[in-house]
């Protein structure tokens, strides 16, 4: 059967917390495929006042997504333009810093580890899903020294992974994505898109990959990825005459900024594995169901696991499955009234002018 084994993986890994501000509850599942590709992280107290979480498809390997689940917070927290109180830039900056840091022998022997060692481990291997343990989202800040050794020229990894990150801080929360992961708020039960799926038939995307020197052959970037951004993925961005930003598939995020208002009541972060089976309206609907009579958000991830799995192998329901669920907690008197505006799109990507995110269909 190819990708797929003769009996789905159902076994659900699930966490939950909370603190002043919001609720989150997420789950994986490996579901059909042969492998578990897909990572995530959750910290909701990221600072004193900052929540962070993403959720990371690996394709072609797992490595490139525990990589980014691992390292991409810290550089966020760690940038001079977060100590400034610039989180769009301290994001942006960050997914073009996993491609340098996955280069050379550093890199190598960093993916090495991160795409063996689970394997390693007898009884759950390949069931187990991925994410960096919760203490580690202040620590082992090293300035990651470049290391002597026989892969020195190593240009990065052929695997690559999607990332779509939420960072949330007072009534600012901040969206970044690159790939078809997707994140979704819901308003007043109203689901707005608050990234892009970068899929290589979109126009802008199309015109970077034609300028770049590559091609688009049945909507695949020369006719193998079905992406048009992602982090990793090096053999597409080997052209020394172009920015890491107009390579033939980038890192570079979108990034959308949004004022959260009291009608906001849930945020929805999600590989495509879920978003090819839902629309984003379908989605939110299903959670604002599902919440009137469920208090456990990872519980909520599951049930629409079990409705968008396949019953048979091949097609839409057959793919890794990773979501996390946030909910926002209503302080007495806290944010904006119900006139606000609905979710703009606040865009740092050069290519792309700013334009209003319509709602989830």
């Amino acid at each position: 059967m190819g990708v797929y084994l003769s009996t789905p993986k159902t076994e659900k890994f699930s966490d939950d917390g909370e603190n002043d501000r919001l609720r989150f509850g997420l789950s994986s599942m490996q579901g059909w495929r042969a492998t578990m590709e897909d990572a995530h992280a959750a910290y909701p107290d990221l600072d004193h006042s900052t929540s962070f979480f993403g959720v990371y498809d690996g394709h072609g390997g797992k490595a490139v997504a525990r990589f980014c689940a691992k390292y991409l917070h810290q550089q966020v927290l760690k940038h001079e333009a977060y100590l400034a109180g610039d989180i769009g830039t301290s994001v942006q900056k960050s997914f073009l810093r996993m491609d340098e840091m996955m280069r050379g022998q550093r890199g190598w022997r960093e993916l090495a580890v991160l795409g063996d060692k689970i394997d390693k481990v007898s009884g759950l291997i390949e069931g187990l899903i991925w994410s960096p343990r919760g203490g580690e989202a202040n620590n082992h800040f090293d300035d990651w020294r470049s290391e002597e050794g026989p892969h020195s020229d190593f240009h990065g990894p052929t695997s690559g992974s999607t990332a779509c990150v939420a960072i949330i801080r007072n009534n600012q929360l901040v969206v970044a994505n690159a790939g078809d992961s997707r994140c979704v708020i819901s308003r007043k039960g109203q689901a707005y898109n608050l990234s892009k799926d970068h899929k290589p038939d979109l126009e802008v995307e199309k015109d970077r990959i034609l300028k770049a020197g590559g091609f688009i052959q049945v909507g695949r970037v020369n006719g193998s990825l079905n992406l048009a951004r992602a982090i990793g993925d090096a053999e597409f961005k080997q052209n020394k005459t172009l920015p890491a930003e107009k390579q033939i598939v980038t890192a570079n995020p979108d990034i959308n900024t949004v004022e959260l208002c009291d009608d906001d009541e849930f945020l929805v972060l999600a590989c495509d594995g879920i978003w090819d089976c839902m629309s984003s309206q379908q989605l939110v609907d299903f959670v604002g169901e599902q919440l009137n009579n469920e208090t456990k958000l990872s519980a909520i991830c599951e049930r629409v696991f079990d409705r968008c799995l396949a019953p048979t192998a091949g097609g839409e329901g057959c793919d890794n499955m990773t979501m996390i669920l946030v909910q926002f907690k209503k302080p007495a008197g806290s944010g904006a009234s119900s006139q606000q505006q609905p979710p703009t799109l606040t865009d740092q990507t050069p290519e792309t002018d700013k334009s209003t995110l319509e709602s989830g269909s």
